[in-house]
């Protein structure tokens, strides 16, 4: 694999099941008019129209870094990710008790530069894909361990829509200005 430096900032926005990571990513995509990946695993799920199973978990982190790489190579200043492999590795360990070794490596490769983690002080909304509205706080513990436990660099984002908008730009300002020649 070709190495990730010198290429477009990249931004994740993760966390549990329906915190608005897609329309946030979606609106600052518009904002700074930069690139965006959809979450790769929900249109998996829909392609294959059965529930997932740990089988699964390969092809979808497979899948999640060739959408990612070739949105790499498009992008200039800034990449914004709707999820990336944590929530790859969060989500397998969850439901399949385990993350196969070499995912769970690829996450500390592939490392982005900023993680947005959007809380669950929003509404759940339900979908096809999401199945676990009781287990939020679960969930969002087990994201917040993952990517404190490897000390990615990561900022909450909470509060309405507007506040986590304006939550969000500041993070990535500050970090588009950090990366300024």
């Amino acid at each position: 694999m070709a190495t990730l430096e010198g290429l477009a900032r990249r931004v994740v926005l993760t966390g549990s099941e329906s915190t608005g990571k897609t329309t946030l990513t979606a609106d600052l995509a518009r904002h700074y008019d930069a690139v965006w990946v959809p979450e790769y695993a929900r249109g998996y799920a829909a392609w294959k129209g059965a529930p997932l199973d740990a089988g699964d978990v390969e092809p979808i982190a497979l899948g999640q870094i060739a959408v990612q790489d070739a949105a790499l190579q498009r992008a200039s200043r800034l990449l914004l990710l709707d999820t990336d492999l944590v929530s790859t590795a969060v989500y397998a360990g969850h439901y399949y008790g385990r993350c196969p070794d070499w995912v769970t490596q690829a996450v500390l490769v592939r490392r982005a530069d900023l993680y947005l983690l959007c809380d669950i002080d929003i509404p759940w909304a339900a979908d096809p894909q999401r199945d676990r509205p009781h287990e939020r706080e679960q969930l969002q513990a087990l994201f917040d361990e993952a990517l404190r436990s490897r000390n990615f660099p990561v900022v909450r984002i909470r509060g309405n829509w507007r506040e986590r908008f304006d939550a969000a730009r500041t993070a990535i300002d500050a970090l588009l200005d950090s990366s300024s020649p």
